[in-house]
C-alpha cells in the first residue's frame, strides 16, 4: 500500500511511517494541511491519513477540498477530537473511518488496511429516470415525457436527491439537511411546498413522488 500522513506532530508522523515501512508499506508525509492537499490532489495514494488540527489548512478543509475535486481516496481522520459531534464533521466532511489519539497501531494498522481493501465508488450516474421522468446530471436539465421541463436549482436538487433513492423512504429531516442544508427544523413548510411545486411542474407525472403519511416521501413508478 501508498498511504499519505498528513501530520504536523514529528514524533507521531515519524513513529506512524516507521511502522508501516517495517510492515512493507510505502509511507509519504506532509506537515500541514496545504502540503497534504497537493500530494493527496496527485490521486496516487492508497489511503489518506489526515489529522484535524493541521496548520495552514485544517483537516476538515483538506477533505471538503479533495472530494470537491473528485478525489475520493479513502480517509482515515487521526486526532485528538474525540466528542461524538467532532466524529460526525469528520464523517460530513467526506471521511471514511475515525480514530482518536491515543492510539494502538495495531488498530490503526488495521483500519488503514480495511479502507485499503474497499471496493473503488462507481462513476457518477449521469442520468437518473422514474417513469417518464429523466433528470440528466451533467447537463443539469430534466425531461418530461418528450419535452424538456425548466427547474429551478432548488427544484432540481430535490428531484435528484428523490431519484437518487428510488424506492426508498426520504424523510423531511434527510431533504432538509440535503437539499436546504439545514442541520436544524426551521418549523416552516418548505419541504411540502417545494414537493408540491415539483409535482405541478412535472405534470401527470407527479404521481411518481408519493407521500407516506408520518414518515416522509418516496420515488417510484
Amino acid at each position: 500500500m501508498k498511504i499519505l500522513i498528513v501530520e504536523d506532530d514529528s514524533s507521531i508522523a515519524d513513529y506512524l511511517v516507521k511502522g508501516l515501512t517495517e510492515a512493507g508499506h510505502v509511507a509519504d508525509r506532509a506537515g500541514t494541511g496545504h502540503d497534504g492537499l497537493m500530494l493527496a490532489s496527485q490521486g496516487v495514494h492508497d489511503v489518506l491519513v489526515v489529522d484535524r488540527l493541521l496548520p495552514e489548512l485544517d483537516g476538515l478543509s483538506m477533505v471538503k477540498a479533495l472530494r470537491n475535486m473528485k478525489i475520493a481516496t479513502p480517509v482515515l481522520f487521526l486526532t485528538a477530537l474525540s466528542r461524538v459531534d467532532q466524529r460526525v464533521e469528520g464523517f460530513e466532511a467526506g471521511g471514511d473511518d475515525y480514530l482518536v489519539k491515543p492510539f494502538a497501531f495495531s488498530e490503526f494498522m488495521a483500519r488503514v488496511t480495511a479502507l485499503a481493501r474497499r471496493p473503488p465508488l462507481t462513476k457518477i450516474e449521469p442520468v437518473l429516470t422514474c417513469g417518464s421522468v429523466s433528470l440528466d446530471r451533467l447537463k443539469r436539465n430534466v425531461n418530461v415525457a418528450t419535452h424538456v421541463v425548466d427547474f429551478q436549482p432548488r427544484e432540481f436538487a430535490l428531484l435528484e436527491y428523490l431519484l437518487l433513492h428510488q424506492g426508498e423512504i426520504v424523510t423531511r429531516t434527510m431533504l432538509l439537511e440535503k437539499v436546504w442544508d439545514f442541520h436544524f427544523d426551521p418549523r416552516t413548510n418548505v419541504v411540502e411546498t417545494l414537493v408540491s411545486r415539483l409535482r405541478a411542474k412535472l405534470g401527470p407525472e407527479g404521481q411518481i413522488i408519493h407521500t407516506l403519511r408520518g414518515s416522509g416521501y418516496m420515488a417510484k413508478e
